[in-house]
């Protein structure tokens, strides 16, 4: 039996796409939440994975910080 592939190679802009489309999909989810004004529990759990995959997305990102000089974020 074949073994999944569990080393990727995505580039900034791949995880980028990525991203946008896990937004745009959890905006849409919320909006028919919000339409049905009930409680859904296949929308809920949708929305609740989405959130947690975005979650370990931004989790494994290294961030820029300067080693010399003053930071300036904004």
């Amino acid at each position: 039996m074949p073994k999944p592939n569990t080393k990727f190679e995505l580039s900034v802009d791949d995880l980028e796409v990525i991203e946008t489309a896990l937004r745009t999909r959890k905006k849409s989810l919320s909006a028919k939440l919000a339409e049905t004004k009930a409680s859904d529990p296949a929308l809920k759990e949708a929305l609740t994975d989405i959130h947690e995959l975005l979650g370990r997305i931004h989790n494994q990102k290294e961030f820029y910080r300067p080693s010399k000089g003053a930071y300036i974020g904004g």
